[in-house]
């Protein structure tokens, strides 16, 4: 199960604004559906394939985004003849800028710094899981936190990953062509500029075109959908099972339901990154759901607060993501 979670850290200065932006909504659309892209290692170190949501026209201005993203991952897969664990706590600290170039072409560019953990969040998710009555095998069988990255093939091969306090991740830049105000593709290239251990990011050159549609439905009800395809090369000991084509489908909705409130639903597919391992969270495709709710501005800019669950088990996985996000 994923539970993703958009929120701040610290609470007092964020119902303040809140509490403000609700005495002020503004009505509309605001920016359609949240962006939505893996956090967990083995997702965003094989593919550049994500949600890109429809970008509005803004020109003569730049437009920006922060997010902050902690989440705490678990997977355990030890086979006769296999064996893959990750028991850790990822940080993903993302920030982009985009700007018109023309009336139908924009460029945008986007990062993130990283981090990854022995983490702090066992104890509490023990509870959260037993508040719910929900049963995690895997943390049963791992110490509480203590971090672990480790991944031995069939054939002998074996490599372990290791803990880092914080580093540069790859950066990517991006052309987006209007096609209409409903049809939008993003060309984007993402460079091999991270500076943390190896696991952690791409470390070749990527590629991805990124098509998203938009289509209102009713006076409140927006639709956004997305076909993805990327490409990355192999590269490091793992790249005999690496896959190097990805896809990457996306369908959901948005609905205003008052004033600057909106909440939105959106399903998220990702072919599988690895082939031939043996290893379920490795070999299977991703199926993700994205569920939440938006609060815009006066001034067009958006909070967003949401919950993402794993429909399929067995792919990559994150326990829980605390995400506090920023648009400008």
């Amino acid at each position: 199960m994923v539970v993703y979670l958009a929120g701040m850290l610290r609470f007092s200065a964020p119902i303040a604004a809140i509490v403000a932006l609700i005495a002020c909504p503004r009505a509309g659309w605001g920016q359609g559906l949240p962006a939505f892209s893996p956090l967990s290692p083995v997702a965003s170190s094989r593919s550049g394939v994500y949600f890109q949501p429809l970008r509005d026209p803004a020109p003569g201005r730049w437009t920006a985004a922060l997010s902050f993203d902690y989440g705490s991952v678990i997977e355990y897969n030890r086979l006769d003849q296999a064996d893959y664990v990750l028991d850790s706590e990822v940080l993903r600290i993302g920030f982009g800028a985009s700007r018109d170039l023309g009336r139908r072409t924009f460029f945008q560019l986007t990062g993130s710094f990283g981090g990854s953990y022995p983490g702090f969040l066992d104890g509490f998710l023990d509870w959260y899981h037993g508040a719910l009555g929900i049963r995690v095998s895997e943390r049963e069988r791992r110490p509480q936190d203590r971090f672990l990255y480790t991944v031995t093939l069939p054939d002998g091969l074996s490599v372990r990953r290791s803990a880092n306090s914080l580093f540069l991740g790859d950066l990517s830049v991006g052309l987006g062509i209007r096609h209409s105000p409903r049809v939008q593709s993003v060309i984007s290239v993402t460079l091999p500029t991270a500076t943390g251990p190896a696991g952690y990011g791409k470390a070749v050159p990527s590629v991805a075109v990124l098509n998203t549609v938009r289509a209102p439905l009713t006076s409140r009800l927006l639709y956004e959908g997305s076909l993805g395809v990327g490409l990355t090369p192999a590269s490091g000991p793992l790249s005999g099972r690496q896959r190097t084509v990805f896809l990457g489908v996306s369908s959901g909705v948005r609905h205003r339901i008052w004033g600057a409130q909106s909440v939105y639903a959106n399903l998220f597919y990702h072919s599988p990154y690895y082939h031939g391992t043996s290893l379920p969270a490795l070999d299977r495709r991703e199926l993700s759901l994205d569920f939440g709710w938006i609060l815009t501005t006066k001034d067009g800019a958006e909070w967003r607060m949401g919950l993402t669950e794993d429909l399929e088990p067995g792919g990559p996985g994150v326990d829980l993501v605390l995400r506090v996000g920023r648009s400008f």
